[in-house]
């Protein structure tokens, strides 16, 4: 126990510490540095283009997962970016096929493309679909949060302070036009949807490089027989 204790806190350390710096940074970047207009409450309208802080923490774990070595980065990288151009074939295909109220195009969309991704991990061992499918989700969903923007009518209203009065007057009468999280605050179009998430997961991957290498460094040595004997004691039946 205490040589397992002893092995988790550096990784247990960096990963804070990163977290804490990934989240700080990202936040500020989207609501203070790079923007499109004063909220008028301390905070500011995020860009088209801005970092979706959660995420990263899915690339993250999945570098992990995958072994937190060359070849893990290697195909969290590339899967990365197969999910997320196969996120951004699916808002193409609802908007030109079947927009709100009708779940129909979206449903079909995802059918058609989960078994192309299939299929397409048969052409080369590079395509992990695991990954591919958590990148999919995870662009879904923030296309989801911020208005579905091609799938309800009259979403991509003008990414402004003042676009998002006008959303919210527009709603007032009956006229719901996805608004977005936030109420509109995070109002996104669907291409801004897919290329935002890709980046951040592809920087959350450097994230999880970073806490590897990191960890790697501070992690104490312990001897190989130390190591030995806490398995075995571990392992050793009690008795009564």
């Amino acid at each position: 126990m205490a040589t397992k204790v002893k092995l988790t806190l550096p990784l247990a350390l960096t990963i804070g510490v990163l977290a804490f710096l990934y989240v700080e940074f990202s936040a500020n970047f989207s609501f203070h540095w790079v923007t499109d207009g004063s909220l008028g409450n301390g905070l500011d309208m995020p860009a088209k283009f801005h970092l979706v802080i959660p995420a990263a923490f899915l690339t993250w774990g999945m570098f992990f997962v995958l072994g937190a070595n060359n070849e893990a980065a290697k195909l969290v990288a590339i899967n990365t970016v197969i999910g997320s151009l196969a996120a951004l074939i699916l808002f193409i295909f609802v908007h030109a096929v079947k927009k709100a109220p009708d779940f129909w195009g979206i449903s079909l969309g995802v059918g058609l493309l989960g078994f192309v991704l299939v299929m397409l991990s048969t052409v080369s061992d590079l395509v992990n679909i695991p990954t591919i499918f958590v990148t999919f989700a995870g662009c879904v969903l923030w296309w989801l949060a911020t208005g579905a923007d091609g799938w309800v009518p009259g979403s991509n209203v003008a990414h402004s302070p003042a676009g998002l009065a006008a959303a919210a007057a527009g709603a007032a009468k009956g006229l719901s036009a996805g608004s977005g999280a936030f109420s509109g605050v995070l109002s996104t179009p669907y291409g801004f949807v897919a290329l935002n998430t890709c980046v951040t997961m592809l920087v959350g991957l450097v994230f999880g490089i970073a806490s590897a290498r990191i960890t790697a460094l501070i992690t104490p040595k312990v001897p190989e027989a130390a190591a030995v004997d806490e398995h075995a004691e571990g392992a050793r039946p009690s008795h009564a």
